[in-house]
């Protein structure tokens, strides 16, 4: 980042040398060539007012507005006085380029309406050029007509830099966006899912705790209810250390550690998802494709977190479900993933079903679809006619990576 930082700077200190250089070189021709033509001191308004605009066209990274509205006053005095004392023709070819150079950059740097005003200045300078331009008006003489070349030329340099500027940023902007929104998705499967056990078993933990201490109980009793306490803890613990791993996943990604474990799941990690989720008190039919599907990372990952979501979503809105079914299928198009539970309606309704409630709300739908639409895909979520709820994903797969 320094070394392009460092290589940026040299390069602008090259062009200005350049320019110089070159800005010098026609005032030197052109004093020399009206000394030749015009005799005495013809050449000093062009050489000083040339100098003065070169220098401002030098300096303009200090302050272009002001840089350039200093040029173009310059300009104009310069013909005016010009045609009063019947000098040779103003702008001469020096001051014409450093007027180019000041519009060209204040137009593709400044805000709209400086940028507006510095274009304006400059048209004004090729006008008054051209009034003042003798014959006049039999013809037109070459200096207007090298002034209004210039002034086009800085019109269109400068509107073509500034389109490049906005689409850059625009660029930029979407893929700070996407960015957000990736890091946004990954933070809400992988430490919410976890987070949500640990708030599941540690409701079932107090459960426990008040009835072992709401009186005497047989012994046997006592000694399942501490065995159901010490089961809820282990699990609490389990899902922490999960927490804390996928935490560190995301936080390497966001780092962007070279030594970051990747975050995207396997296939096979769908079989410890759908364990730990029977732990907590669920029955799950889960039907994989045969033979080990070798599906691309993105989408083994969108994979897993639909169905991880769509399990987190069952834990938190739908806990009297008794039978979950998970189906990962292959399908000419792509891969299929569907998750359906048999809770009755009312009691678990589903986020998407309340939208007066946004206590039910959340972001993981949107994350679902964000992802899947992001491949090409599409996810559909929605209540079943005879009761329970179903999500549902289509993703395309290249026909290569099903083979």
């Amino acid at each position: 980042m320094h070394t392009t930082g460092r290589g940026a700077a040299l390069t602008r200190i090259v062009g200005d040398v350049l320019l110089g250089l070159l800005l010098a070189a026609l005032l030197l021709f052109t004093a020399a060539a009206l000394a030749a033509s015009w005799g005495g001191f013809s050449w000093v308004l062009g050489l000083s007012a040339g100098t003065v605009v070169g220098a401002l066209a030098l300096l303009r990274r200090r302050g272009r507005f002001g840089t350039a509205l200093g040029g173009l006053g310059v300009a104009a005095a310069t013909i005016f006085v010009a045609r009063l004392a019947g000098l040779p023709e103003e702008p001469a070819p020096a001051m014409a380029l450093a007027l180019a150079v000041l519009v060209a950059s204040g137009i593709r740097t400044l805000p709209t309406r400086r940028a507006a005003v510095v274009a304006g200045g400059g048209l004004v300078v090729v006008i008054g050029s051209w009034l003042a331009a003798t014959p006049f008006p039999q013809g037109a003489t070459p200096v207007p007509m090298v002034n209004a070349a210039g002034w086009l030329a800085a019109v269109a340099a400068g509107l073509g830099g500034r389109l490049l500027v906005a689409r850059r940023e625009a660029a930029v902007e979407r893929v700070r966006h996407e960015e957000r929104l990736a890091m946004a998705r990954e933070l809400h499967d992988v430490v919410a899912h976890h987070i949500t056990g640990i708030v599941v078993q540690a409701q079932a933990a107090q459960i426990v705790a008040r009835r072992t201490s709401s009186g005497p109980a047989p012994t046997g009793s006592a000694s399942t209810g501490s065995a159901q306490l010490a089961s809820s803890l282990e699990d609490i613990e389990a899902a922490g250390s999960d927490a804390l791993t996928s935490l560190r996943r995301v936080v390497g990604l966001l780092r962007d550690a070279d030594d970051a474990s990747p975050i995207a799941p396997t296939p096979e990690a769908l079989g410890t998802l759908v364990r730990r989720f029977e732990a907590r008190g669920h029955s799950i039919d889960l039907s994989l494709p045969d033979g080990g599907p070798a599906w691309p990372p993105e989408v083994t990952t969108t994979v897993h977190r639909v169905v991880q979501e769509a399990l987190t979503n069952i834990t938190r809105h739908a806990p009297h479900a008794r039978t979950v079914t998970v189906s990962v299928c292959n399908v000419p198009a792509g891969v299929t993933v569907e998750v359906s539970d048999d809770a009755p309606h009312a009691a678990g309704l589903h986020p998407t079903l309340q939208p007066a409630l946004p206590t039910r709300g959340g972001y993981g739908l949107i994350g679902m679809r964000e992802r899947v639409e992001t491949l090409g895909g599409a996810l559909e979520a929605g209540p079943c006619p005879g009761g329970g709820w179903t999500v549902r994903a289509a993703l395309p797969v290249p026909a290569e990576e099903t083979r």
